[in-house]
């Protein structure tokens, strides 16, 4: 079957001429993982260091309503890599994902363990179209037969998650992934190249070095605002060997986040960032939770400095990198090409649909939502409680309008479901084991997506991740 659809790939999108090839803008797509919305300087959180990244908004384009296609790792990759919904490739929640427990109404669906290697991505797409493929950095896409090599990266280069900081690394393997990065550019100079370097900063659990430490100290997180320093340092290596190979006007740079940042304390870490004004963070459905950093640069196409409001979604990035590069995309994607917009042309928004079937670490319950213009749904799939939000009026989404406006969440919620329906997204069922009290006790007397970290003080947090994660051995 793979061997097959590869073939058919190669047959309709045949090469150009080599001189067509060879004038191909090269790629170079940054993803951090768990980045929240607020956590550069140009995104508004001014006691972090971010000189490298604020340049590189200033020099190219900066969005304020860029959406991850779920608010967790995995399922929000495979769309970057795919242009398809995590809801149709059935891969919706972390790998391998939260174990069911009785505090939950409803069981998770049995989700695909792997992107499917019948799916067509980016890196075989490119690759087809004469681009030299490379994947350093966290895969967390699949194991053994499910790697990037299996994916059309030619390429592949790991690193390591965590690492002990010294003089010339990071807490998170930060500058062993750029320079591999960095002599992935130099043996392809010549280009056009791919190069997705998914960094595993600032992730947790996370560390840095202590004079970066000391200097970060009167900010919200001194460690977490340290990674993000040697986050930034590292990008800042890689745009200036970009320079001094002389490619800077023919590479499209993408730098952006999976999902949102984590809220809540999660392992050894009692606090990780604040997303305010946005609600909740990663693994929830609010603002908080999916809306991620994107700063776009391609000298001579994209507007340096422009700030743009409009809605987009990281499921777009298949369609848009081919019609960039003037090349034709597969027609099946389920998000349409941002290109017009990048090139500083007027875009209308769409709608942004998301279907997360699945309990999680962070706190969140199976849900749908979805964006139309202002107006912003979201369905709970355990109890059908609907939320409507005005985001112009209410970007914190700390006022329901479902009972104001019934007539709007009805309809929203219809097309929901038919959004669902025409994926063919896997459901929940009911959990035979369900035990209400320990409902009650972790989503009831206690909702994390109003905990705001900079307001609260994390005790009561604390004790409530200590009884999530127990119930998960009872």
């Amino acid at each position: 079957m793979r061997s097959g659809i590869t073939v058919l790939w190669a047959l309709c999108f045949v090469l150009s001429s080599q001189s067509a090839i060879s004038a191909r803008p090269n790629i170079i797509f940054i993803l951090a993982d768990d980045l929240g919305i607020n956590d550069l300087a140009c995104y508004g959180r001014k006691e972090h260091h971010t000189p490298n990244l604020d340049e590189l908004a200033r020099e190219g384009m900066r969005f304020a309503a860029s959406y991850c296609a779920q608010p967790i790792c995995s399922p929000s990759r495979a769309a970057i890599l795919t242009g398809k919904a995590p809801a149709r490739l059935h891969l919706t929640t972390y790998l391998p994902g939260r174990a069911d427990a009785p505090s939950q109404r409803l069981l998770h669906p049995k989700i695909r363990q792997q992107l499917p290697l019948e799916q067509i991505t980016l890196a075989e797409g490119l690759k087809t179209n004469g681009y030299a493929t490379a994947c350093i950095g966290k895969w967390h896409l699949g194991g053994k037969g499910f790697l990037p090599g299996d994916q059309g990266f030619d390429f592949y280069y790991p690193g390591q998650a965590n690492t002990a900081p010294s003089d010339n690394e990071g807490g998170k393997g930060e500058y062993d992934l750029t320079r591999a990065a960095i002599s992935f550019m130099e043996t392809n100079r010549a280009g056009p190249f791919f190069l997705y370097l998914a960094h595993n900063s600032p992730h947790i659990p996370f560390a840095a070095k202590t004079n970066l430490i000391t200097k970060n100290q009167k900010a919200f997180e001194p460690v977490y605002a340290a990674v993000i320093e040697s986050l930034d340092d590292s990008v800042g290596l890689l745009m200036r060997k970009l320079d001094s190979l002389s490619l800077r006007t023919n590479t499209i740079v993408i730098f952006t986040s999976d999902n949102g940042g984590l809220h809540v304390p999660e392992g050894s870490h009692k606090r990780i960032t604040d997303n305010s004004p946005f609600r909740a963070g990663k693994g929830f459905l609010y603002e908080g939770g999916l809306r991620v950093p994107l700063i776009v640069r391609w000298p001579g196409h994209v507007p340096a400095g422009k700030v743009v409001d409009t809605p987009v979604v990281n499921t777009s990035w298949f369609a848009t990198l081919f019609e960039l590069a003037a090349m034709r995309s597969p027609r099946a994607l389920d998000a349409p090409s941002i290109a017009p917009l990048l090139l500083g042309k007027n875009l209308k928004a769409g709608r942004v649909f998301w279907h997360f079937p699945h309990y999680t670490n962070q706190g969140s319950r199976p849900g749908g939502a979805m964006r139309d213009s202002d107006w912003k749904f979201i369905e709970h799939y355990d109890t059908g409680e609907p939320e409507l939000y005005n985001l112009a009026t209410d970007p914190a989404e700390s006022q329901n309008l479902a009972a104001q406006h019934p007539d709007r969440a009805n309809r929203m919620r219809r097309q929901l479901s038919a959004w669902r329906n025409s994926m063919n997204a896997q459901t929940n069922t009911s959990n035979p084991d369900f035990k209400p009290a320990l409902f009650h006790e972790l989503y009831e007397l206690v909702d994390v997506s109003q905990y705001v970290p900079t307001k609260e003080d994390s005790t009561r947090l604390i004790e409530w991740r200590r009884q999530m994660n127990a119930v998960l051995r009872k």
